[in-house]
């Protein structure tokens, strides 16, 4: 009898893993969406050369075909990308295919930045953005000033508070969070990239991509960070007397979730969810439902049957 309707509750749970794979999936999985405001693609520009979601300034120059140049290979240029809106999202991931090259062969820079800082659109002296910012700096550094023992290329991260100033003369040495030395990141012969991913509050990760394609290597990870509750993504990039070209060629850019209730309307805005879908949502669950119901019936009367015949043949 028991065995029987172990069975039973068994296929029950089997038909329910099948028809609805969220009620009996864990809860704490983790979704992403793509977040369109702070991503960017190839052509980069709109029809009226324009970009929708993205300002750039300084030297920045367009090839709607390759890159977003930020520094021809000539001293003295800075250019700047920057998102329009603020990125808002509490979790997030953003990976970015970039490039650094030139023709120096033993000496070049500066290097480039990544920024998720309340400032944006302006030019300064640290790769190319101002001093004494708010917010996450990652800075890919390709001229060694004065930090012996350490091997460069060296990328490293910096939270500013809006006060303290960036150690130049050190290469960031005393503001340093996290950081790894990326020999052959300049010039590599597959595509670089770099993958932050933020948990609020919590956690922060860089990986690298530069020694062999879908190979990423953990840079840092440091925990307890906080980042402005409105921040702006960018890119900038620096040269002095020496100089490389310094690209970005794309962004993408993820929020990280949890839902927390089977509706659409929930998910987070720049969430793609099929307009189809929203409109057949509950017929879509009474079929599921009708057909759970048939199932169970089934199974009750088998059982009654198997039970019915159990008790006929204990009499002979």
């Amino acid at each position: 009898m028991r065995s029987a309707v172990n069975t039973v509750l068994i296929v029950l749970y089997a038909v329910l893993a099948v028809l609805f794979p969220s009620v009996i999936a864990d809860d704490n999985q983790e979704y992403r969406s793509t977040l369109r405001t702070h991503s960017l693609f190839p052509p980069y520009l709109d029809q009226d050369v324009q970009s929708r979601w993205w300002d750039f300034g300084g030297d920045t120059v367009i090839n709607a075909n390759k890159h977003v140049r930020l520094t021809y290979d000539r001293p003295s240029q800075t250019g700047w990308l920057f998102s329009r809106l603020p990125l808002t999202a509490s979790n997030f991931e953003i990976e970015f295919e970039f490039k650094v090259s030139g023709s120096g062969q033993n000496i070049f820079g500066d290097g480039m930045a990544v920024w998720i800082t309340k400032e944006r659109a302006q030019s300064g002296p640290v790769f190319g953005f101002v001093d004494k910012f708010e917010g996450l700096g990652i800075f890919i550094d390709t001229y060694k000033n004065n930090r012996p023992g350490t091997m460069f290329p060296y990328v490293m991260a910096m939270l500013g508070d809006g006060k303290t100033e960036y150690d130049h003369d050190h290469d960031g040495k005393a503001n340093e969070i996290g950081g790894c030395s990326a020999r052959g990141l300049r010039g590599a012969s597959i595509p670089t990239k770099g993958r932050i991913t933020y948990y609020k509050d919590n956690y922060l990760e860089l990986q690298l991509q530069y020694k062999n394609e879908d190979q990423w290597i953990t840079c840092f990870n440091a925990p307890h960070v906080t980042l402005p509750t409105v921040s702006y993504l960018g890119f900038t990039a620096l040269t002095g007397e020496l100089s490389d070209n310094h690209d970005i060629i794309s962004v993408k850019a993820q929020n990280i979730y949890t839902p927390t209730v089977a509706n659409p309307q929930q998910a987070p805005v720049n969430a793609s969810v099929p307009k189809a879908n929203r409109g057949s949502g509950w017929g879509m669950f009474l079929v599921k439902l009708v057909f759970i119901g048939a199932v169970c019936g089934s199974l009750y009367v088998a059982w009654t049957m198997y039970a019915k015949q159990r008790r006929r043949s204990s009499r002979f």
